[in-house]
Formats: structure tokens, C-alpha cells, sequence
């Protein structure tokens, strides 16, 4: 089983809860394969312009210019690392209602007709990543689950709308860590509960690879 683990918060552990749920899933499972893509390390320039200009030069047969290669480098980077994984986690914050920047320029790289999804000869969008499976480590200090603030959570609904919905991909595992920020006086207790689910998650991983 090959593992990719999606980190997509830079900040340290001691102060940002999924970069502790980062932490706590890859010390469970330190005997597995697991490759970890840390969004805010890769060289990931946004999509723009300059993809689409580098795609016309390329099939014109003109040269590249350095932000055209690199943007091309890292696409083919982030979907050579999916292709190659069995099972991907995707470890992230709520910032501002939605995903981190960085994380999102992760899944346009992915986001690819012919490669995630593709359409039928009437339209009909078909998923092509059916055989792998996906995990969401999700924190965020407010409390979204709640029915009037569900609708403003633009990450873990649009993590699950992207990689279950249109990728087709199985989401075998879910731990959301929420209101910690809202409520202080339980935040240590909301946090070591959290952690420990990710633990169990990590653990069912390991029994199913053995």
C-alpha cells in the first residue's frame, strides 16, 4: 500500500492543530509507506495564464519560457505523486472559510479532464479515480458542523465534493477537530480527542496493510 500524505499547513505544531494531526498520523504509521507532498515546500507557482500559454507553445514546438516549465514540472510533480498512491491523506485547516491557497493550487494541479474525471460521448462527467481511496484530517477552531454554519465551510465541502464527487475517489476516513478556538476552556480536551481518532484512523491503515 502506497500512502501520500497531502500536508497543507506551514505553520508548527504547537500552534496549528492540523500540522499536529500531520504529525500524530505519520508517527502511527512510521512502519508503512508513506510519502508526504508538503504543499508549502513544493515550488507550486499558481494557475494562470502561463499554463494555458505554455500548453499552446508546446504544441506549436515553442520554446518554454522558466515559469511556463515550472508550472508544467510541478503539475506533472503532484499527479505523478496521486498516480502512485493507493490511499491519499490530505491534512489541512479552515483559513478564512475556506482551504489554504497552496493547497488549493495542489488540487488544480490534479484537477484535470482526462486524468481525475473525464465526460462521455452526452456529457455525463466520469470519475477516474475510483481505485483510490482518500482520507480528510480537517481542522478548524470554529464550530461548522452546526446546521446555520455548515453552509460557509468552502474546505472540507469542497475536499469532499472534489475528491469523492468528481475525482470518484473512496472517502474510507474523516477526523474534523472544530472550536477549539470557540471554546478555550475545552480546547485541550476537543484536541486530545481528535488526535486520538487520528491515531485509530492511522491504526486501521497499518491492520489493513498487514
Amino acid at each position: 500500500m502506497n500512502i501520500l500524505v497531502v500536508k497543507a499547513n506551514n505553520r508548527p505544531a504547537t500552534e496549528g492543530i492540523s500540522s499536529k494531526m500531520y504529525e500524530t498520523f505519520m508517527e502511527a504509521t512510521k512502519d508503512l509507506n508513506v510519502t508526504t507532498y508538503d504543499v508549502f515546500e513544493e515550488d507550486m507557482p499558481y494557475l494562470g495564464q502561463d499554463l494555458f500559454d505554455a500548453f499552446g507553445n508546446l504544441q506549436q514546438g515553442k520554446e518554454l519560457t522558466d515559469v511556463q516549465q515550472r508550472l508544467l514540472n510541478a503539475k506533472q510533480k503532484a499527479k505523478d505523486a496521486v498516480s502512485n498512491a493507493d490511499v491519499i491523506v490530505f491534512a489541512f485547516p479552515l483559513w478564512n472559510l475556506t482551504i489554504p491557497a497552496k493547497l488549493h493550487t495542489f488540487m488544480d494541479y490534479i484537477f484535470e479532464a482526462g486524468f481525475a474525471f473525464k465526460y462521455s460521448d452526452t456529457g455525463e462527467l466520469l470519475p477516474l479515480m475510483t481505485d483510490k481511496k482518500a482520507i480528510l484530517l480537517n481542522a478548524r477552531g470554529g464550530v461548522y458542523s452546526a446546521p446555520e454554519m455548515a453552509q460557509l465551510d468552502m474546505s472540507l465541502n469542497y475536499m469532499r465534493n472534489a475528491l469523492g464527487g468528481t475525482f470518484g475517489m473512496e472517502i474510507i476516513d474523516e477526523v474534523i477537530i472544530e472550536g477549539h478556538n470557540a471554546m478555550p476552556d475545552k480546547a485541550e480536551s476537543i484536541v486530545a480527542e481528535g488526535l486520538a481518532s487520528v491515531s485509530k484512523v492511522a491504526e486501521n491503515l497499518t491492520s489493513h496493510a498487514k
